[in-house]
């Protein structure tokens, strides 16, 4: 992921104003100058929200948007011209709605007695459904007199590109349209250089007292003991323009392969959105029913922790909030609020995590990549024949080619982990016929991969990206400063991570297994023969026998970058190195250098570059610990995974049960929680699918939809849980519920054998 950090950040004055016309304000709004820490977020399809516990958005890094653009960055509910007090604010555990409980703080006298403090409660219920948010707002009176409540809510948008967002400046942007007032309706209009025309039409029920262009106002009268509700909704149109002559700028170079730019955008339906509350409730149960079907795609995890429980079903329901149904099968988007887009090693490591439990997510995934995967090459995307796309945005700036990431290439591992994920697929469902859809895509990626390879001098698989505009790294820490060398200087490239030729090995054995299925015995011989010599650099080339370690990378000079980090734990992941040094790089890993008690580093504590801080250089990311913990029960370490699924159960626990993108890395210390870092996304598709390869990994289970059988290998489970049920696990068209329970100190499993065999390995 890229560093958000990295593209700088807005201050507050370079926030826009949103005033309001000269209309005799009925009452003025209080200026906000601090942005909530705190952050709640829905998603839909395309579209997402972000917002602060209050339910408002202040325009800074939250907003609506839809297809990476901001469409909505205020939308605030003021009381007498002052924000209401905070009782609660949280989205229901199934990710579907948001709601906040506020109450009123003293209502200035307006035709009668003043309203006392802590009298009204304030209900805001907000649900997102396609690209259209509905919200309830709901005042009950508990006093004993009634009220009259001067209430506002009011609204703008700066139609801010995410890259916008994120703190990149530009040069020229398309025309605001200026607000207009028609039908009871705010209609809010922008003209992008992408030659799109984007609306947002902003509908109240009950009408306004006065509808302005910037804000709604109400005089409710409040009976007491009585409760009143208003309702609003924003709906958001799109639609391509046609081009004028000569195009957009950057036309040239941003037009997606196989598609024209305006096939990226979600169109809208421009049928005027309904408002009220049958409007919410439909949205409601859309967004809950549509929660469930995900969770029935799945199989069950329920163990004898309520707490655990708690974090499973979080993670599951983040899962579900993040994955979008597309043409090719449901699809993980990486994060919110930086990355709600496709990316594709997020993706196939997100499918990885939860291969075991839901298949369907990696079915989706690979079809996708397949369909995205590069047919021509292009310096600007860091496009070559046969790789797999690294991420896919559809925003204005990409449109223009302002930024190259419309549809982009610069990842050297997602097209080896493409390969890999296939492989895994067929092994766990027998679904041999996807692959077979997949085989010219399969083919392609792999000569993509070697054709790198062979360029290489040590045959390794590296990668320099071909534009300025592209990703200086392009391995999953992809920020600029994430490899060097031991002194701390950044090394020329070609760079060939360590971890990446763990991922191309893996490949070359993956399509050797399916050139054996497929009869072509010549090509697995081949295939194989690469992945062994493959294999015999990394050994060559990276160990360091004084550390007992591999370095991180090889530079174009062919020097070792000798640095320890998390990299190596890959290596163990997908079984790279001897058993010897597999072990020994464990013990590393468990070591204080890396362990930090909530989890492990990306950087050892001892090598330069190091910072708890920085986003790749030292602090602790989930996913990268579900492949350490894979990998230390790979090499026999059971103990040292269990001990880091339960480091990261407990750091999850003060995270509201939601593990973010990354945390600081700071060691444990009695009594003081992990240290959040301040941008990370949350949630994150591979950080909510983490704890389901840890404990994949734990009760060493694999399985065989070919031989409808599930191997289990000497199981353990964290302290605090006695028993754990994995129910309705589908393998190949039948489905088995496997008990997991301590009995006489050891972890023994069961199931009722039927047409599933559970075997047990010693």
């Amino acid at each position: 992921m890229l560093d958000p950090e990295a593209l700088g950040g807005l201050s507050h004055d370079e926030l826009p104003e949103h005033g309001h016309e000269a209309d005799g304000a009925f009452i003025p709004t209080e200026n906000p100058n601090i942005a909530s820490a705190s952050q709640y977020v829905l998603k839909s399809g395309d579209a997402f929200v972000v917002n602060d516990p209050l339910g408002d958005i202040i325009g800074h890094d939250d907003g609506l948007f839809v297809n990476d653009t901001r469409v909505l960055s205020q939308l605030r509910l003021t009381f007498g011209g002052r924000a209401p007090s905070l009782l609660s604010g949280n989205v229901s555990s199934d990710n579907t709605a948001f709601t906040a409980h506020l109450t009123n703080r003293p209502l200035p006298p307006l035709g009668g007695a003043e309203t006392p403090e802590g009298v009204i409660h304030v209900e805001r219920l907000r649900v997102l459904c396609g690209t259209i948010l509905y919200e309830a707002i709901t005042l009950t009176n508990y006093g004993m007199t009634d009220a009259v409540v001067p209430l506002s809510v009011s609204f703008a948008s700066d139609f801010k590109d995410m890259f916008e967002v994120r703190g990149l400046k530009r040069e020229k942007k398309g025309a605001i349209e200026a607000p207009r007032v028609e039908g009871g309706e705010v209609a809010l209009g922008y003209v992008g250089l992408d030659r799109v025309e984007r609306d947002v039409r902003i509908a109240f029920e009950p009408q306004p007292d006065k509808l302005l262009a910037g804000r709604a106002d109400y005089s409710v009268q409040l009976p007491a003991q009585a409760c009143v509700s208003i309702y609003l909704s924003v709906a958001v149109q799109a639609r391509a323009l046609q081009a004028a002559e000569g195009g957009a700028p950057g036309a040239d170079v941003a037009k997606p392969p196989h598609s024209a730019s305006s096939a990226h955008l979600t169109q809208i339906d421009a049928a005027k959105p309904r408002v009220g509350r049958a409007a919410v409730r439909a949205a409601l149960v859309d967004a809950h029913l549509s929660m469930r079907e995900r969770r029935r795609a799945t199989a069950r995890v329920r163990s004898s922790n309520p707490l655990f429980n708690a974090w499973i079903d979080r993670s599951f329901y983040d899962l579900g909030l993040l994955t979008t149904d597309l043409a090719t099968g449901p699809y993980p988007y990486a994060g919110i609020p930086w990355f709600s887009t496709p990316f594709g090693r997020d993706a196939v490591i997100t499918s990885l995590q939860t291969l075991w439990l839901q298949p369907l997510l990696a079915r989706g995934v690979l079809r996708f990549l397949a369909e995205h995967q590069a047919k021509e090459d292009s310096a600007f995307r860091d496009a070559s024949v046969g790789k797999i796309m690294h991420e896919m945005r559809k925003s204005e700036m990409a449109a223009t080619g302002e930024v190259p990431f419309a549809l982009y290439y610069g990842g050297v591992d997602t097209t080896p982990l493409f390969v890999v994920l296939a492989g895994a697929y067929a092994a766990r469902t027998g679904d041999m016929a996807l692959i077979e859809e997949l085989w010219p895509a399969l083919e392609r990626a792999t000569q993509w991969v070697a054709g790198v390879c062979d360029k290489n001098r040590f045959g390794l698989l590296d990668y320099q990206r071909a534009s300025d505009g592209g990703l200086a790294n392009q391995g999953w820490k992809d920020s600029h400063d994430s490899v060097f060398h031991a002194d701390g200087h950044f090394p020329e490239g070609p760079i060939a991570l360590v971890e990446v030729q763990a991922y191309a090995c893996a490949a070359f054995d993956t399509m050797a297994h399916f050139a054996t299925l497929r009869g072509h015995p010549a090509d697995a011989v081949r295939y194989k023969a690469r992945a062994t010599a493959l294999r015999e650099r990394v050994e060559e080339q990276y160990w360091m026998p004084e550390e007992g370690f591999y370095g991180i990378a090889l530079d174009g000079k062919g020097e070792l970058c000798r640095v320890m980090a998390s990299n190596a734990g890959h290596l163990l992941a997908f079984g790279l190195p001897s058993r010897e040094r597999g072990e020994t790089v464990a013990r590393h890993l468990e070591s204080t250098i890396f362990h930090t008690g909530w989890g492990v580093r990306t950087l050892a504590a001892n090598q330069a570059r190091f910072n708890p801080m920085a986003y790749h250089n030292g602090s602790v990311w989930p996913h990268d610990n579900a492949l350490c913990a894979r990998g230390l029960a790979r090499y026999g370490d059971k103990a040292a995974a269990v001990r880091l699924l339960q480091a990261l159960f407990q750091a999850a626990v003060n995270f509201d049960m939601r593990l973010p993108e990354l945390f600081c890395g700071f060691p444990r210390r009695r009594g003081e929680p992990p240290t959040a870092y301040p941008v990370a996304c949350l949630p994150q598709a591979w950080a909510a699918g983490a704890p389901f390869m840890m404990l994949e990994a734990c009760l060493g289970m694999t399985i065989d939809a070919e031989r409808h059988e599930v191997r289990i290998e000497q199981p353990a489970l964290p302290e605090g849980i006695d028993w754990l049920e994995i129910g309705d696990l589908r393998v190949g068209d039948k489905t088995v519920s496997i008990m997991f329970s301590r009995v006489g100190g050891k972890v023994v499993a069961s199931a009722e054998q039927g047409d599933v065999r559970v075997v047990a390995l010693l």
